[in-house]
Protein backbone atom coordinates (compact mmCIF):
# COMPACT_ATOMS: atom_id res chain seq x y z
CA UNK A 1 0.00 0.00 0.00
CA UNK A 2 1.03 3.43 -0.66
CA UNK A 3 1.89 5.63 2.50
CA UNK A 4 0.12 8.73 2.60
CA UNK A 5 1.72 12.02 2.12
CA UNK A 6 4.06 13.13 4.61
CA UNK A 7 2.95 16.81 5.32
CA UNK A 8 6.01 17.45 7.81
CA UNK A 9 3.79 17.62 10.84
CA UNK A 10 0.76 14.92 11.94
CA UNK A 11 -2.51 15.97 10.65
CA UNK A 12 -4.37 13.41 12.33
CA UNK A 13 -6.46 12.89 15.55
CA UNK A 14 -6.77 10.34 17.70
CA UNK A 15 -10.04 8.09 16.42
CA UNK A 16 -13.19 9.82 17.19
CA UNK A 17 -16.32 7.04 17.92
CA UNK A 18 -19.00 9.06 17.14
CA UNK A 19 -19.50 10.45 13.67
CA UNK A 20 -17.42 12.94 12.17
CA UNK A 21 -19.67 15.29 10.98
CA UNK A 22 -23.56 15.50 12.34
CA UNK A 23 -25.25 18.22 10.77
CA UNK A 24 -28.56 18.83 12.63
CA UNK A 25 -31.75 20.83 11.49
CA UNK A 26 -29.93 22.96 9.66
CA UNK A 27 -31.61 25.61 7.68
CA UNK A 28 -30.41 28.48 5.42
CA UNK A 29 -32.04 30.75 3.02
CA UNK A 30 -31.35 33.63 0.76
CA UNK A 31 -32.74 37.18 1.49
CA UNK A 32 -33.50 38.49 -2.27
CA UNK A 33 -35.42 41.24 -3.60
CA UNK A 34 -38.31 39.17 -4.33
CA UNK A 35 -38.48 37.44 -0.75
CA UNK A 36 -36.79 34.59 1.28
CA UNK A 37 -35.72 31.44 -0.62
CA UNK A 38 -35.37 28.65 1.88
CA UNK A 39 -32.98 26.62 0.06
CA UNK A 40 -32.27 23.92 2.97
CA UNK A 41 -34.88 22.94 5.30
CA UNK A 42 -33.97 21.30 8.73
CA UNK A 43 -31.30 18.93 6.83
CA UNK A 44 -30.10 15.99 9.43
CA UNK A 45 -27.16 13.65 8.43
CA UNK A 46 -23.85 12.08 9.46
CA UNK A 47 -20.69 10.61 8.00
CA UNK A 48 -18.08 8.80 10.39
CA UNK A 49 -14.41 7.78 9.59
CA UNK A 50 -13.93 5.33 6.31
CA UNK A 51 -17.74 6.17 5.54
CA UNK A 52 -19.10 7.28 2.44
CA UNK A 53 -22.67 9.45 2.33
CA UNK A 54 -23.79 10.22 -1.81
CA UNK A 55 -26.19 13.75 -0.97
CA UNK A 56 -28.39 12.94 -4.31
CA UNK A 57 -30.71 15.26 -6.06
CA UNK A 58 -31.46 17.48 -9.06
CA UNK A 59 -30.34 21.36 -9.34
CA UNK A 60 -31.68 23.67 -6.36
CA UNK A 61 -32.28 20.52 -4.46
CA UNK A 62 -30.12 22.43 -1.74
CA UNK A 63 -26.91 19.59 -1.37
CA UNK A 64 -24.40 21.77 -2.53
CA UNK A 65 -25.87 24.91 -0.36
CA UNK A 66 -25.57 22.57 2.11
CA UNK A 67 -21.85 21.58 1.75
CA UNK A 68 -20.85 25.29 1.42
CA UNK A 69 -22.46 25.77 5.02
CA UNK A 70 -20.62 23.34 6.57
CA UNK A 71 -17.15 25.11 5.18
CA UNK A 72 -18.39 28.42 5.58
CA UNK A 73 -18.34 30.09 2.51
CA UNK A 74 -21.53 30.90 1.86
CA UNK A 75 -22.18 34.63 1.14
CA UNK A 76 -23.56 36.16 4.45
CA UNK A 77 -25.36 38.23 3.15
CA UNK A 78 -27.36 37.40 1.22
CA UNK A 79 -27.60 33.99 2.72
CA UNK A 80 -27.88 33.33 6.62
CA UNK A 81 -28.55 30.68 8.86
CA UNK A 82 -31.37 30.42 11.09
CA UNK A 83 -31.07 27.90 12.98
CA UNK A 84 -29.04 24.45 13.21
CA UNK A 85 -25.74 22.88 13.82
CA UNK A 86 -22.97 21.59 12.29
CA UNK A 87 -20.57 19.74 14.81
CA UNK A 88 -17.65 18.46 13.72
CA UNK A 89 -15.87 15.71 16.02
CA UNK A 90 -18.69 16.84 18.61
CA UNK A 91 -18.19 21.01 18.44
CA UNK A 92 -20.16 22.96 16.73
CA UNK A 93 -18.78 24.98 13.68
CA UNK A 94 -21.33 27.36 13.77
CA UNK A 95 -20.47 28.96 17.41
CA UNK A 96 -16.90 28.37 16.27
CA UNK A 97 -14.73 31.92 15.96
CA UNK A 98 -13.21 32.57 12.53
CA UNK A 99 -9.54 31.98 13.18
CA UNK A 100 -10.88 28.56 14.89
CA UNK A 101 -13.22 27.60 12.07
CA UNK A 102 -10.60 28.12 9.31
CA UNK A 103 -8.01 25.92 11.22
CA UNK A 104 -10.83 23.12 10.80
CA UNK A 105 -11.12 23.98 6.51
CA UNK A 106 -8.84 23.11 4.51
CA UNK A 107 -6.63 20.86 7.48
CA UNK A 108 -9.54 18.56 8.49
CA UNK A 109 -12.71 19.06 6.14
CA UNK A 110 -11.41 19.45 2.42
CA UNK A 111 -13.57 20.07 -0.63
CA UNK A 112 -13.45 19.02 -4.31
CA UNK A 113 -15.43 21.78 -6.39
CA UNK A 114 -16.92 20.58 -9.57
CA UNK A 115 -15.53 22.88 -11.91
CA UNK A 116 -11.93 22.41 -11.36
CA UNK A 117 -11.13 25.07 -14.00
CA UNK A 118 -12.25 27.79 -12.30
CA UNK A 119 -11.14 26.80 -9.22
CA UNK A 120 -7.96 26.70 -10.60
CA UNK A 121 -5.91 30.00 -10.93
CA UNK A 122 -5.06 29.87 -14.76
CA UNK A 123 -2.26 31.96 -14.19
CA UNK A 124 -0.19 30.02 -11.46
CA UNK A 125 1.44 26.62 -12.55
CA UNK A 126 -0.82 23.57 -10.40
CA UNK A 127 2.56 22.72 -8.78
CA UNK A 128 2.76 26.33 -7.17
CA UNK A 129 -0.61 26.08 -6.27
CA UNK A 130 -0.21 22.68 -4.95
CA UNK A 131 2.82 23.65 -3.00
CA UNK A 132 0.46 26.50 -1.19
CA UNK A 133 -0.83 23.99 1.05
CA UNK A 134 2.34 23.32 2.87
CA UNK A 135 3.49 27.04 2.49
CA UNK A 136 0.78 28.30 4.52
CA UNK A 137 -0.19 25.57 6.92
CA UNK A 138 3.91 23.81 7.40
CA UNK A 139 6.02 26.89 6.96
CA UNK A 140 7.98 24.98 4.06
CA UNK A 141 10.21 26.22 1.66
CA UNK A 142 9.20 26.86 -1.36
CA UNK A 143 11.83 23.63 -2.45
CA UNK A 144 9.83 21.78 -0.05
CA UNK A 145 6.71 23.00 -1.19
CA UNK A 146 7.49 21.65 -4.72
CA UNK A 147 8.68 18.79 -3.37
CA UNK A 148 5.55 18.12 -1.80
CA UNK A 149 3.40 19.10 -4.90
CA UNK A 150 5.04 16.38 -7.15
CA UNK A 151 4.31 13.36 -4.44
CA UNK A 152 0.59 14.50 -4.42
CA UNK A 153 0.59 14.42 -8.15
CA UNK A 154 2.03 10.92 -8.23
CA UNK A 155 -0.36 9.70 -5.74
CA UNK A 156 -3.24 10.94 -7.78
CA UNK A 157 -1.57 9.21 -10.49
CA UNK A 158 -0.65 11.97 -13.12
CA UNK A 159 1.91 10.86 -15.46
CA UNK A 160 5.22 12.50 -15.66
CA UNK A 161 4.30 14.65 -12.26
CA UNK A 162 8.18 15.67 -12.25
CA UNK A 163 7.56 18.00 -15.42
CA UNK A 164 3.84 18.67 -15.43
CA UNK A 165 4.40 20.68 -12.09
CA UNK A 166 5.64 23.31 -14.11
CA UNK A 167 2.20 23.07 -16.32
CA UNK A 168 -0.56 25.63 -16.17
CA UNK A 169 -4.51 24.13 -15.52
CA UNK A 170 -5.18 24.82 -18.95
CA UNK A 171 -2.72 22.42 -20.45
CA UNK A 172 -4.29 19.51 -18.25
CA UNK A 173 -7.31 17.42 -19.52
CA UNK A 174 -10.54 17.64 -17.62
CA UNK A 175 -10.00 14.45 -15.56
CA UNK A 176 -6.39 15.62 -14.86
CA UNK A 177 -7.26 18.80 -13.80
CA UNK A 178 -10.05 16.64 -11.77
CA UNK A 179 -7.07 14.69 -10.28
CA UNK A 180 -5.24 17.93 -8.96
CA UNK A 181 -8.02 19.32 -7.46
CA UNK A 182 -8.29 15.84 -5.93
CA UNK A 183 -4.63 16.10 -4.81
CA UNK A 184 -5.20 19.41 -3.35
CA UNK A 185 -8.10 18.54 -1.35
CA UNK A 186 -5.53 15.73 0.07
CA UNK A 187 -2.54 17.80 1.14
CA UNK A 188 -3.55 18.28 4.48
CA UNK A 189 -4.77 14.88 4.96
CA UNK A 190 -7.83 15.96 6.40
CA UNK A 191 -10.18 13.63 8.05
CA UNK A 192 -13.40 14.44 6.05
CA UNK A 193 -13.33 15.54 2.22
CA UNK A 194 -16.18 16.59 0.70
CA UNK A 195 -17.18 16.19 -3.29
CA UNK A 196 -19.49 18.48 -5.21
CA UNK A 197 -20.16 16.40 -8.15
CA UNK A 198 -17.06 15.96 -8.86
CA UNK A 199 -17.30 14.12 -12.44
CA UNK A 200 -19.50 16.82 -14.06
CA UNK A 201 -18.75 17.28 -17.60
CA UNK A 202 -16.11 14.49 -17.91
CA UNK A 203 -16.91 11.47 -19.93
CA UNK A 204 -17.80 7.81 -18.93
CA UNK A 205 -14.72 6.56 -18.93
CA UNK A 206 -13.00 9.07 -16.92
CA UNK A 207 -15.79 9.58 -14.91
CA UNK A 208 -15.24 5.88 -13.61
CA UNK A 209 -11.54 6.19 -13.08
CA UNK A 210 -11.97 9.54 -10.81
CA UNK A 211 -14.61 7.48 -8.83
CA UNK A 212 -12.11 4.83 -8.12
CA UNK A 213 -9.83 6.94 -7.60
CA UNK A 214 -11.62 8.44 -4.93
CA UNK A 215 -12.99 5.36 -3.35
CA UNK A 216 -9.12 4.06 -2.98
CA UNK A 217 -7.89 7.01 -1.88
CA UNK A 218 -10.86 7.32 1.24
CA UNK A 219 -10.64 3.75 2.02
CA UNK A 220 -6.42 4.38 2.40
CA UNK A 221 -6.67 7.24 4.84
CA UNK A 222 -9.80 6.27 5.96
CA UNK A 223 -11.27 9.56 5.48
CA UNK A 224 -15.14 10.34 6.05
CA UNK A 225 -16.28 11.15 2.05
CA UNK A 226 -19.41 12.92 1.28
CA UNK A 227 -20.31 12.80 -2.29
CA UNK A 228 -22.54 14.65 -3.92
CA UNK A 229 -24.44 14.35 -7.09
CA UNK A 230 -27.16 14.44 -9.46
CA UNK A 231 -26.12 11.12 -11.19
CA UNK A 232 -27.26 7.90 -9.47
CA UNK A 233 -25.18 6.16 -12.01
CA UNK A 234 -21.78 7.19 -10.24
CA UNK A 235 -22.71 6.03 -6.69
CA UNK A 236 -23.67 2.62 -6.91
CA UNK A 237 -20.01 0.87 -5.79
CA UNK A 238 -18.78 3.61 -3.82
CA UNK A 239 -21.43 4.81 -1.44
CA UNK A 240 -22.30 3.11 1.58
CA UNK A 241 -25.04 5.09 2.14
CA UNK A 242 -27.76 7.75 0.24
CA UNK A 243 -29.79 10.99 1.31
CA UNK A 244 -32.05 12.27 -1.55
CA UNK A 245 -32.62 16.03 -1.16
CA UNK A 246 -35.71 17.70 -2.83
CA UNK A 247 -36.45 21.30 -2.37
CA UNK A 248 -34.43 21.63 0.32
CA UNK A 249 -35.10 18.80 2.75
CA UNK A 250 -33.87 15.36 2.52
CA UNK A 251 -36.74 12.90 1.51
CA UNK A 252 -34.99 9.81 1.85
CA UNK A 253 -32.49 7.63 3.70
CA UNK A 254 -30.88 4.34 3.27
CA UNK A 255 -28.32 1.91 2.90
CA UNK A 256 -27.38 1.91 -1.11
CA UNK A 257 -27.87 -1.05 -2.16
CA UNK A 258 -31.39 -1.05 -0.55
CA UNK A 259 -32.07 2.24 -2.23
CA UNK A 260 -31.56 0.80 -5.29
CA UNK A 261 -33.15 -2.42 -4.99
CA UNK A 262 -36.46 -0.55 -3.24
CA UNK A 263 -37.00 2.84 -2.90
CA UNK A 264 -39.60 4.12 -0.46
CA UNK A 265 -40.03 7.86 -2.06
CA UNK A 266 -41.74 8.75 -5.30
CA UNK A 267 -39.16 10.80 -6.13
CA UNK A 268 -36.48 8.01 -5.81
CA UNK A 269 -38.21 5.91 -7.76
CA UNK A 270 -38.42 8.30 -10.89
CA UNK A 271 -34.97 8.94 -10.53
CA UNK A 272 -33.87 5.74 -10.85
CA UNK A 273 -36.79 4.65 -13.77
CA UNK A 274 -34.99 7.69 -15.80
CA UNK A 275 -31.26 5.94 -15.41
CA UNK A 276 -31.27 4.60 -19.31
CA UNK A 277 -30.90 0.86 -19.40
CA UNK A 278 -29.87 -1.88 -21.56
CA UNK A 279 -32.78 -3.98 -21.54
CA UNK A 280 -34.89 -1.57 -22.53
CA UNK A 281 -34.32 -0.78 -25.84
CA UNK A 282 -36.51 0.87 -28.12
CA UNK A 283 -38.80 2.00 -25.08
CA UNK A 284 -39.68 5.96 -24.27
CA UNK A 285 -37.45 6.89 -21.67
CA UNK A 286 -38.79 7.58 -18.62
CA UNK A 287 -38.81 11.42 -17.23
CA UNK A 288 -40.08 12.69 -13.93
CA UNK A 289 -42.98 15.68 -15.08
CA UNK A 290 -42.77 19.03 -14.16
CA UNK A 291 -40.04 21.47 -13.03
CA UNK A 292 -38.39 21.38 -8.97
CA UNK A 293 -40.16 24.18 -7.84
CA UNK A 294 -39.41 27.96 -7.16
CA UNK A 295 -37.62 28.23 -3.71
CA UNK A 296 -39.48 31.36 -3.21
CA UNK A 297 -42.65 29.80 -3.24
CA UNK A 298 -42.24 26.03 -2.86
CA UNK A 299 -45.98 24.41 -2.37
CA UNK A 300 -47.56 24.00 0.82
CA UNK A 301 -47.69 20.23 2.07
CA UNK A 302 -44.91 17.59 0.98
CA UNK A 303 -42.77 19.87 -2.04
CA UNK A 304 -42.74 16.48 -4.45
CA UNK A 305 -46.53 16.99 -4.81
CA UNK A 306 -47.49 19.17 -8.18
CA UNK A 307 -44.86 16.19 -9.85
CA UNK A 308 -45.68 13.03 -7.95
CA UNK A 309 -48.01 10.54 -9.30
CA UNK A 310 -49.14 9.25 -5.71
CA UNK A 311 -50.40 12.29 -4.50
CA UNK A 312 -53.39 12.91 -2.65
CA UNK A 313 -55.61 15.41 -0.23
CA UNK A 314 -52.89 14.95 2.48
CA UNK A 315 -49.78 15.32 0.53
CA UNK A 316 -50.93 18.90 -0.38
CA UNK A 317 -51.98 20.22 3.36
CA UNK A 318 -49.36 18.53 5.82
CA UNK A 319 -44.91 18.42 5.03
CA UNK A 320 -44.36 14.61 5.53
CA UNK A 321 -42.16 13.75 8.30
CA UNK A 322 -38.71 11.19 8.14
CA UNK A 323 -40.94 8.40 8.66
CA UNK A 324 -38.77 5.33 9.80
CA UNK A 325 -39.45 2.50 6.80
CA UNK A 326 -40.03 -0.60 8.04
CA UNK A 327 -40.46 -4.51 6.80
CA UNK A 328 -43.83 -6.27 7.06
CA UNK A 329 -43.55 -7.11 10.44
CA UNK A 330 -42.68 -4.18 11.60
CA UNK A 331 -39.02 -3.94 12.32
CA UNK A 332 -36.96 -0.68 11.30
CA UNK A 333 -35.13 -0.99 8.50
CA UNK A 334 -31.41 -0.06 9.99
CA UNK A 335 -30.70 3.32 8.40
CA UNK A 336 -33.55 3.91 6.49
CA UNK A 337 -36.33 6.47 6.07
CA UNK A 338 -39.35 8.43 4.08
CA UNK A 339 -40.73 11.66 3.97
CA UNK A 340 -43.96 10.13 1.94
CA UNK A 341 -47.36 9.39 3.95
CA UNK A 342 -47.22 6.77 1.15
CA UNK A 343 -43.64 4.85 1.75
CA UNK A 344 -44.73 1.61 1.77
CA UNK A 345 -47.02 1.65 -1.47
CA UNK A 346 -43.60 3.08 -3.40
CA UNK A 347 -41.71 -0.10 -1.05
CA UNK A 348 -43.73 -2.54 -2.51
CA UNK A 349 -43.66 -1.23 -6.22
CA UNK A 350 -42.03 -3.45 -8.83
Amino acid sequence: MTTAVDTGKPNREAPYEGPLLDVRDLHVEFVTRDGVARAVNGVNYSVRAGETLAVLGESGSGKSVTAQAIMGILDMPPARIPRGEIRFRGQDMLKMGREERRKVRGQKIAMIFQDALSSLNPVLTVGFQLGEMFRAHHNASRKEAKGKAVELMDRVRIPAAKQRVNDYPHQFSGGMRQRIMIAMALALEPDLIIADEPTTALDVTVQAQVMDLLAELQAEYHMGLILITHDLGVVADVADKIAVMYAGRIVETAPVHELYARPAHPYTRGLLDSIPRLDQKGQELYAIKGLPPNLLRIPPGCAFNPRCPRAQQICRGQVPELFPVTEDDGREMAGRGSACFFWKETLHDR
